[in-house]
């Protein structure tokens, strides 16, 4: 049971010399890295509310981290193996699960024929063919039809990727679209008065958070940063980085600029009282938190140098806290999402920096509306909290008895 409580060696979990141990009956959940984990904790979370037992395999180390951030040791966790015929048959034949349910686009051609031969049903969750491996899925049509042939239910985010499914060869009454699983969230509990006073011991300055910065983007953002600065004085800046190896390149970037720069890492854990005028946040798993204080938003990953080759980054969880989004042009991961929030009035999608800088300008001079694009946010987001009890609905026909397996130990 040690992998419970550490993480295992990811090398020897890929080629199956450790192995999980969960109980056989177990719902296996599989999802590959930090997105598709926070996608699926509220179905894992509502499975385990219902008795099931869980095991949830992924293929990152960051995934493994945040899974075991979320979900702790109420499910078992491993790393995938790889897709290697003798790996998949020798993992599965120890987890003996009830169902596999593979979100997003993890299909793994012998993970599916491994659950074929020893007859684990397997639903598709949440799942979305992008723009990008679309032509590729499409091109190689033929191949794609018949390794998705043992999947019983593909439940889409939306009809553009139900349409997709279809044309790889899924047939049309095994997909219904149900809407996007990352809609499925709820805040998170904490002290936000605590914490806005823990980065600004006046809890008056507004705050400006600039989330999920990639190479290149912290550059263009900091030169924007003098026009928001001249119109309010007292803003805050939080500043958090993607990826834990740029913090210290970041720190470099806000020093050369001669801005007073305090660190979330900083040894006391107060750095709002050396009365920064910018936080760099250099630590993982704060982000969600920080939405809940934040007064202006910008999702990056998205700006005109650099975010077309990311995509942009989820801006779901800014939502539910009821704050609206900035981003830049590039938001082709979440251009569904985009689009609906955009009509619905709780984003605002910039075409070039200079509509950015313009942009967040303009709700510091108009704090007004800056209040109704929070508003049409959190309106936004109760319209389509029904999701996850649609894919609870779709799937319940394959889920085991949740009792079953205890009674049997017994």
């Amino acid at each position: 049971m040690q992998q419970r409580v550490t993480t295992p060696v990811k090398w020897r979990q890929h080629l199956t010399l450790d192995l999980p141990a969960p109980a056989p009956g177990a719902i296996w959940v599989h999802a590959c890295s930090v997105g598709e984990v926070g996608s699926v904790a509220p179905l894992i979370e509502a499975l385990l509310a219902r008795g099931h037992a869980v095991h949830l395999s992924v293929v990152t180390a960051t995934g493994f981290a945040h899974a075991r951030r979320l979900l702790g040791e109420r499910i078992t966790l491993a790393f995938l193996p790889w897709d290697l015929p003798f790996a998949m048959h020798r993992m599965i034949r120890r987890l003996q699960p009830a169902l596999l349910l593979l979100a997003e686009t993890e299909f793994w051609p012998g993970m599916l024929a491994a659950c074929h031969r020893q007859q684990i049903p397997v639903i598709g969750i949440n799942t979305r063919i992008s723009d990008r491996s679309f032509p590729r899925y499409r091109a190689s049509r033929w191949l794609w039809q018949r390794w998705l042939a043992p999947v019983a239910l593909f439940l889409a985010q939306s009809d553009i990727d139900a349409e997709r499914l279809a044309a790889m060869g899924v047939a049309v009454q095994k997909i219904r679209a149900v809407g996007n699983l990352k809609y499925a969230l709820t805040p998170p509990q904490l002290d936000a008065a605590a914490l806005r006073r823990q980065l600004d011991a006046s809890s008056q300055r507004p705050i400006l958070l600039i989330a999920s910065t990639h190479e290149g983007e912290d550059r263009q953002l900091l030169d924007m940063w003098p026009a928001w600065h001249a119109l309010c004085p007292e803003l805050l800046t939080l500043i958090v980085p993607r990826h834990p190896e740029r913090f210290e390149r970041v720190a470099e970037l806000i020093r050369e600029r001669g801005l007073r720069l305090a660190r979330w890492s900083a040894g006391d854990g107060h750095p709002g009282e050396q009365h920064a005028e910018v936080i760099l946040i250099d630590a993982m798993g704060v982000l969600t938190r920080l939405y809940t204080i934040a007064d202006i938003v910008i999702i990056a990953g998205s700006l005109e140098q650099g975010g077309e080759k990311v995509g942009g980054h989820n801006p779901l969880e800014a939502a539910i806290c009821g704050r609206g989004v900035l981003t830049g042009p590039f938001v082709q991961n979440f251009r569904d999402i985009m689009q609906q929030m955009q009509r619905a009035e709780a984003a605002i999608v910039c075409h070039n920096n200079g509509e950015l800088e313009r942009a967040v300008s303009e709700l510091i001079r108009h704090p007004e509306r800056l209040q109704q694009l929070h508003a049409h946010a959190a309106c936004f987001m109760q319209e389509r909290a029904a999701v996850l009890p649609r894919i609870l609905d779709a799937i319940t026909p394959w889920l085991p008895q949740p009792h079953a397996r205890t009674e049997r130990d017994h």
